[in-house]
């Protein structure tokens, strides 16, 4: 399923699968001045403009899904990313809440149209509009549903973690009643650099069948804006459902962790406007590689 490409680099290039919530469409925050003069730190202003205006509200218009998927293919000729190609089998779900000022419905409508133009097959997206602010939404637990505050897990009567997982996987076993597995702490720092904005530790969901078995899936679970450990301790990781689903599905479920870091990244998001370089984007951004090194030392243990 994860065929080799010219550098060695695994392409997902049979069957993948994303889950968005309150997000907007790849290379929305990218500015035509960051291009024009790709210099860091002056080109990730700009970008950050952008994307409070632009990828948040839409102050400076709704992002055009058909200049993404262009930009996206350029990625793509560049081998800077997969071909579209690859997305022909790809499932993605997303999700708008109702209340969620911070991320609007437009700029997640325009993410929706980024993957149907992009050539994911016909019925594989969904955008779900339902209830919430701007937070994970949980059949129980969390704070009021509506809100958009910490720990930005919202009780609005469903089950999103299951949600995603059945739109990606297909029909689920019944989740346990609650974790039988471990959630382990690992050293973060082993995978990236001080300037990736990584949090010291992060933490992945065993589930004693996959202690027994080899031949679990890994599903990533990133969480959102000023939601890391650092900011709502373990609610993200233990309160929205992830793991009593991989309890009974065979899923071991990664939860990687960013920090805030001052004037760059204040609030603890992944890089989505280029704080940790202008190769954001890419397969090789800091980041990304940081986290797929995670998910090759977890296929180790198998």
């Amino acid at each position: 399923q994860w065929p080799a490409s010219s550098d060695d680099r695994p392409w997902p290039t049979e069957q993948s699968w994303g889950g968005i919530v309150a997000d907007g469409p790849f290379a929305c925050a990218e500015s035509a001045n960051s291009r024009l003069f790709p210099f860091w730190p002056t080109a990730v202003i700009q970008n950050a403009a952008k994307a409070l205006n632009s990828c948040m509200d839409t102050t400076m218009g709704v992002p055009d899904p058909e200049d993404l998927v262009e930009r996206a293919k350029e990625l793509a000729a560049d081998g800077d990313i997969a071909p579209l190609s690859a997305l022909a089998n790809h499932t993605v779900y997303l999700y708008s809440g109702n209340d969620d000022q911070t991320v609007t419905r437009p700029v997640v409508e325009a993410a929706k149209q980024f993957y149907d133009l992009a050539g994911v097959a016909l019925g594989n997206v969904t955008l779900v509009k339902g209830a919430g602010g701007h937070a994970f939404i949980t059949e129980e637990g969390g704070a009021a549903c509506g809100l958009s505050e910490g720990p930005y897990v919202s009780d609005c009567d469903y089950d999103q973690a299951r949600a995603i997982l059945g739109w990606m996987y297909g029909p689920l076993e019944p989740q346990s009643a609650e974790p039988q597995g471990e959630f382990l702490v690992f050293d973060q720092e082993e995978f990236s650099e001080p300037g990736d904005s990584f949090a010291d530790e992060g933490v992945v969901y065993i589930p004693p069948t996959c202690r027994s078995k080899p031949g679990c899936r890994v599903h990533v679970a990133l969480h959102g804006c000023r939601q890391s450990r650092e900011n709502v301790g373990d609610t993200f990781i233990k309160d929205t459902g992830f793991a009593e689903i991989a309890d009974t599905n065979r899923l071991v479920i990664l939860f990687p962790q960013a920090r805030a870091i001052s004037g760059t990244n204040p609030e603890g998001c992944w890089d989505w406007w280029g704080y940790t370089g202008l190769d954001y984007l890419g397969k090789d951004a800091p980041q990304i590689a940081a986290i797929w090194a995670m998910v090759e030392r977890l296929a180790e243990q198998e």
